[in-house]
């Protein structure tokens, strides 16, 4: 159990989170969700004790170990794969250190016999003897094939390092685990697997997901981060956001009810107070009207925009037709003789490894020539590219209004006033230089931008990244009701499974394109005997 004592967290006069008190028990899984810049990830480091709180204290169980993902990628660059797993038990790595060191004298005295009784002892309890293996087993089903164990860690790429950072994090069964963003760069088994593995973990967990799905099949609780307060409900996230929805229904309900009858008092009060018969009545409203308040609704830090794309034409009967495209950058083959041809109505995620994808989506969208092949679009074809990196197109130093203006034919200033109010760019906050923006901030100008458009062929490259659950849920609604073609990629399963009607999967072997949703590609038992022979000695790709 892991105990928080009226914990308080001030940043000069901005109160992140005030006289916090909570109880984190074994057994649970807490999903801690919260708007972008709530404090999810600075409460994980006050839990871990990385951030001294203003005032309060956190209080673990005596004598348990407590793990965290850490998001240094480099601190291991000189330690092996396998190594960099087993130091996430750090008592029971310096104890194999030390018991190797022995072992590697040619001659031990007493008091290194001694030691090293003392040493098998440690080992046995803490049921070192199965370390390598088991950090091997944590490896393998997170995507590291063994051919990379015994490598240094600086040979890996990024996605590679955050999986065995996972793997180190969860090893050794710590009693509570903290998890910031756990499912980032895994591909579709290893989520699988890493959900398998937190459904029947039995200590504590305490995980920040903005993966709706993930967060819906491991949480037995959601502690949500608002109103500079924590408040833990039981149920997994959908069944929170039910029950704080209905729970917000009932208390602007129970407001009206009361309003209506204040009115009523203060009409009968204004309508009779002079009048002899009825002044007794009309006091007596009056203590009646002084005993009703209202209850006090205070503003969430949770705000949804608005996503709608409206294109301003169909999609003709020819989409986009790609064929035998190759790319190559910086002598690596990107992509080899690939055809595919869009049709109407396709909603198509791509899986595989990232460059590939944004390689492809560059090439639609005219930002990269392709080395050979043709891509043709149908005339009646307009397009709106939401890119992977999108640093250049923030540069400059302009408001966010300015940004905006260039790209609608409607440069009415109330007009785009309104636009970036219903996208929470509010009041001042429009006139925000775009050189400052956040990254969801610089996500909600690009998917304006492309709102305003009017294109009938949209083309995604991670949108989800750096949004908050609310605005990933307006997204998800806004393509759901998107009538026209959308190509895009995401790590977001809802997200996926909820838009995708055609799969396409690039592999080490070959390229896989399904009509089918996101939910039966992955179910599919002939796809993933598929998938395995196509990956067969390579390691899985991202999804």
């Amino acid at each position: 159990m892991i105990t928080v004592n009226n914990v308080s967290l001030m940043f000069g006069k901005r109160v992140l989170f005030k006289e916090v008190s909570l109880k984190f028990t074994p057994g649970n899984c807490y999903g801690l969700i919260g708007a972008n810049g709530s404090g999810k990830s600075t409460f994980l480091k006050i839990l871990s004790g990385d951030i001294e709180p203003s005032q309060g204290n956190i209080i673990p169980g005596p004598g348990l170990r407590m793990a965290m993902l850490r998001q240094d990628h480099f601190a291991f660059d000189d330690f092996t794969v396998l190594d960099t797993v087993i130091v996430g038990y750090k008592h029971l790595y310096d104890i194999l250190k030390e018991r190797e060191i022995l072992y590697a004298k040619e001659e031990m005295d007493e008091n290194d016999g001694n030691r090293a009784s003392e040493l098998e002892m440690e080992v046995a309890e803490m049921n070192g003897w199965e370390a390598e293996s088991d950090a091997a087993s944590l490896l393998d089903g997170l995507g590291i094939d063994v051919s990379f164990h015994q490598k240094k860690m600086s040979e890996l790429e990024g996605g590679q390092k955050v999986r065995v950072l996972l793997a180190q994090a969860i090893f050794g069964n710590p009693d509570i685990l903290l998890l910031d963003e756990p499912t980032n760069n895994l591909d579709i088994e290893s989520i699988m697997w890493l959900e398998e593995f937190l459904y029947k973990f039995e200590n504590t967990v305490i995980v920040v997901s903005h993966d709706r799905h993930f967060l819906n099949k491991i949480c037995t609780h959601i502690a949500d981060i608002d109103y500079s307060k924590i408040a833990i409900y039981a149920g997994n996230y959908d069944f929170w956001y039910q029950a704080s929805q209905l729970a917000l229904s009932q208390k602007r309900n129970e407001n009206k009810k009361k309003e209506d009858k204040i009115a009523e008092l203060k009409t009968f009060i204004q309508r009779f107070s002079s009048n002899a018969s009825k002044a007794r009545q009309a006091t007596s409203r009056k203590k009646l009207l002084e005993n009703l308040t209202l209850d006090e609704i205070p503003v969430s830090s949770r705000k949804f925009p608005y996503v709608a794309f409206k294109p301003e034409r169909e999609c003709g009967k020819n989409v986009l037709t790609l064929e035998n495209v190759s790319k190559k950058i910086d002598s690596e083959k990107i992509l080899d003789n690939f055809s595919l041809t869009i049709n109407r109505g396709d909603k198509i995620v791509f899986l595989g490894p990232t460059v590939t994808k944004s390689t492809l989506f560059q090439i639609i969208a005219r930002e990269l020539e392709p080395d050979n092949g043709t891509v043709t679009k149908g005339v009646t074809i307009t397009q709106s590219y939401f890119p992977h990196d999108n640093t250049e197109l923030f540069r400059e130093n302009i408001s966010i209004f300015d940004w905006l203006c260039r790209f609608s034919t409607n440069t009415d200033s109330s007009y785009i006033r309104g636009f970036l109010g219903r996208m929470l760019f509010s009041g001042d906050e429009s006139m925000k230089s775009i050189s400052v923006l956040s990254g969801g901030e610089k996500v909600r100008c690009l998917l304006s931008k492309m709102m305003l458009s009017g294109a009938n062929l949209l083309i995604l490259d991670e949108p989800t990244n750096h949004l908050d659950l609310e605005s990933i849920s307006a997204l998800n609604t806004g393509l759901i009701e998107f009538p026209e073609v959308v190509l895009f990629t995401s790590h977001d399963h809802q997200f996926v499974s909820t838009i995708a009607n055609r799969v396409v999967e690039f592999t080490p072997g070959g390229v896989i394109d399904r009509i089918m949703n996101f939910d039966d590609y992955t179910a599919d038992q002939d796809i993933k005997r598929l998938r395995d022979k196509m990956y067969h000695g390579h390691t899985r790709m991202q999804l």
